[in-house]
């Protein structure tokens, strides 16, 4: 059951729109990055901020191609859209001691679990009003039974949920629920917070080849329903990194952002994209 809060807060948002378009080499990508779904209440104890309409025109690529000789990490920006117009961002601006420049970046997911006001679609929203997803959008999962479309990513190729089939390459194989293959480093932290290795900054985890179902992209060929003689797609897990923080195509300059500058001193905050604010 709704509250009263959440019902005027649904009332209150615009319909979300997104529109997809096939013109030569591209395809073209608008929305207005309101979810087709019922969001968490915002704002929220962990998250002072209030859904608004954004302006999203992106640009990727119809046939993407795989780059053989790297990986292209992704920066702050976000790595796809969902098919409904909400953005993929993995990342978070929370930095210890409030300092970009100390190279260690809090995980929108720590030991696991949800912070910075997360809804059940482990979506929240930025001080620009923009809802986006941290992790798997679970209301654009109909079923753990098939696989799912559930985005594109800046550099062309599609992003899936969480279950597929065991062989990639038969679609008729037992569907499981692939994880990635990074884990928690061993030891202490040699700088910043120090402590042990726990999970709650991006740099405790580290690749290891073959211990998940995935690439280091978080990503693998195979057969899907959309591209039946196969293609690379990433998957969004529900483990790390959930959202994947490579590309191995070429990531189009329209999903570019620059980030904000270093935040110092006691203010307590929950920024993305450079915004900030006080509370």
């Amino acid at each position: 059951m709704l509250t009263s809060l959440t019902f005027l807060a649904l009332h209150q948002l615009a319909n979300p729109t997104i529109t997809i378009e096939t013109r030569g080499e591209y395809k073209y990508i608008s929305a207005n990055g309101i979810p087709n779904h019922t969001p968490g209440q915002f704002p929220n104890r962990g998250n002072p901020n209030s859904i608004q309409p954004q302006s999203y025109n992106y640009r990727i690529p119809a046939n993407p191609k795989e780059n053989p000789e790297k990986l292209t990490p992704l920066t702050m920006s976000n790595f796809g859209i969902a098919i409904n117009g909400v953005p993929f961002d993995p990342f978070t601006n929370e930095w210890w001691n409030r300092d970009r420049s100390s190279g260690w970046n809090y995980e929108a997911f720590q030991n696991g679990q949800g912070t910075l006001g997360i809804d059940h679609a482990n979506a929240h929203v930025q001080p620009t009003g923009a809802y986006h997803y941290h992790g798997v959008p679970s209301p654009l999962i109909p079923s753990k039974s098939q696989m799912t479309l559930i985005g594109w990513a800046a550099d062309g190729f599609p992003i899936y949920g969480p279950h597929a089939p065991t062989d990639p390459l038969n679609l008729k194989s037992p569907i499981k629920e692939l994880k990635g293959s990074y884990q928690i480093k061993s030891g202490t932290r040699p700088s910043g917070p120090g402590g042990q290795f726990d999970g709650s900054f991006v740099q405790d985890w580290e690749y290891k080849s073959k211990s998940g179902d995935l690439d280091a992209a978080n990503g693998r060929f195979g057969i899907t329903p959309e591209f039946p003689d196969g293609t690379y797609y990433y998957v969004v897990t529900n483990t790390y990194p959930w959202i994947p923080r490579y590309y191995v195509g070429t990531p189009d300059p329209s999903f570019n952002r620059r980030p904000g500058p270093p935040r110092r001193g006691g203010e307590s905050t929950h920024t993305h994209d450079g915004s900030t604010h006080t509370h």
